[in-house]
């Protein structure tokens, strides 16, 4: 996403609230607006959600405000989300385009896990075993981009953003 947004001026990434504890490094408002379950029930209960939706044992959704504001700004908005948040965006804005990054392989992806050395055992095999589920989705997806080569996936991803912004341009 960094790299998007170097060569995405005028994109924007919206930054998620979840009820997750903040792991080591991480700032609230920076990496993610950390949220207790009273506060994100109460953003669920009025309507300040584009989407939400229960992952691994823990709550994370889009504040629907902030997207709006930069849309009405001309942004491209860019939403880093599971497929359950996708599918309620693609309802409640159906020209949003969904785009599905996938790992190499199922093994990479739990290598890449295990390899930030920031999950318990118990966390990776919740997310494996909602990556599985969430790869069952990816053709309904309106592009799919394996992320095995980042300087590749970039180029297309950057690629597909500007197309998708020109054509909204007319």
């Amino acid at each position: 996403m960094a790299r998007l947004l170097r060569e995405v001026p005028d994109a924007w990434v919206s930054r998620s609230v979840t009820t997750r504890a903040p792991r080591e490094g991480e700032v609230d408002g920076v990496h993610y607006r950390f949220a207790t379950a009273e506060e994100f029930q109460n953003l669920v209960d009025t309507d300040g959600l584009l989407e939400w939706a229960t992952y691994a044992g823990n709550r994370y959704g889009t504040p629907r405000a902030t997207v709006e504001e930069h849309m009405a700004r001309g942004d491209q908005v860019i939403l880093e989300i599971d497929v359950q948040g996708a599918f309620q965006v693609r309802d409640k804005m159906p020209s949003a385009h969904l785009v599905f990054i996938e790992p190499p392989s199922l093994e990479v992806l739990e290598e890449r896990l295990r390899g930030r050395g920031t999950e318990t055992d118990e966390v990776i095999e919740k997310r494996m075993q909602a990556a599985a589920v969430e790869l069952s989705h990816k053709m309904e997806y309106d592009m799919r981009l394996v992320n095995d080569n980042l300087d590749e996936a970039v180029a297309a991803l950057v690629g597909y953003v500007n197309e998708q912004a020109e054509k909204a341009r007319g």
